[in-house]
């Protein structure tokens, strides 16, 4: 007894000393997303890409955990703003009349992004950083605006939809990045995330009494953040 009393009080020692050697801050972070969504939804025989870019945002907070003057590792917590968007114009004839058209397609996508980053410092201002990141989605809507323009005569529409039941709940994927580190706590960083799981879900919708189903589409996120920070 008095032996494993003693091995255990050692442990404790260890344990404390360990966690006494690691250097912990804690701060805010926010910044800009240039998203965009990779792949593409085929429809009626029509492919849509989705790979126009959008610009949205990201806000939260992280932790940095510094084992010693070369690794560290960083879980946040972020609310991040990102989709895709598609564009599309062209004309047609019908019955002799022809018109001209011109439509974009937004994908709003709201998540809180859960991203833990090893980090590897170069230099003690240079950081570069990789790791996964889980994404739990509150948020999605398609918003469509276009117009129609025949014999002179224009005609705008626009409509937004919400697309929770086709969308998948969880996301996830990689991010890799870097980020510059000054003496005073600030910090500026970019990384880009590469989602691994489809955005999309097969659903079921009713129009007009009419059931639709509709598909799963192989679309993917695709995030670049460009950041600003405070260590405490």
């Amino acid at each position: 007894m008095k032996k494993i009393t003693l091995t255990l009080l050692g442990l404790v020692a260890f344990s404390t000393s360990a966690l006494a050697q690691q250097e912990v801050k804690f701060g805010p972070k926010a910044g800009v997303n240039f998203a965009k969504i990779n792949g593409e939804i085929k429809e009626d025989g029509e492919t849509i890409k989705l790979d126009k870019g959008q610009v949205g945002f990201h806000v939260g907070a992280f932790a940095e955990i510094k084992f010693n003057d070369k690794f560290a590792i960083q879980p946040e917590l972020l609310y991040s703003v990102q989709g895709g968007k598609a564009e599309q114009s062209g004309s047609e004839t019908i019955m002799g009349q022809t018109f001209a058209y011109e439509a974009e397609a937004k994908w709003n996508l709201h998540y809180i992004n859960v991203p833990i980053m090893a980090k590897y410092y170069v230099i003690p201002s240079l950081a570069f950083e990789a790791g996964p990141y889980v994404g739990f989605n509150i948020k999605s809507e398609v918003k469509t605006e276009g117009t129609l323009t025949m014999a002179g005569v224009t005609e705008s529409e626009s409509a937004t939809e919400d697309m929770k039941d086709g969308t998948n709940s969880i996301d996830f994927g990689v991010g890799v990045g870097a980020s510059f580190n000054l003496d005073n706590g600030f910090f500026v960083g970019a990384r880009y995330n590469f989602g691994l799981a489809k955005i999309s879900k097969e659903y079921t919708e009713t129009v007009e009494g009419i059931e639709y189903k509709n598909p799963a589409y192989d679309i993917k996120n695709g995030v670049i953040q460009i950041s600003v920070g405070y260590k405490f």
